[in-house]
């Protein structure tokens, strides 16, 4: 399994879109440790959604049509949908 996943930095104020075919808790640890590139200039990010796809292209495919928006009120649009479907009462 493999997943498109989309990470917040409170500090940054920013989205970071990704895939990943390991555990996005481990994606995630790792996105947090020493490294270089784009979420190394925070150690906030949490992860705020996730999609599963049995494979990793179709992940891949996912996280492109989701960077190609180029909208932060779109990303946060999809974000806030998925939270309803979770948790209806809220």
């Amino acid at each position: 399994m493999c997943c498109c996943y989309i990470l917040y930095s409170q500090s940054l104020e920013k989205y970071y879109i990704g895939h990943s075919c390991e555990d996005i808790l481990e994606r995630l640890r790792k996105h947090l440790s020493e490294h270089k590139g784009f979420t190394a200039k925070a150690k906030d990010w949490m992860i705020v959604y996730h999609e599963v796809f049995d494979s990793k292209s179709a992940a891949y495919k996912r996280e492109r049509e989701i960077k190609a928006w180029k909208s932060k009120s779109k990303i946060q649009t999809l974000i806030n949908q998925a939270d309803n479907i979770e948790h209806p009462d809220s």
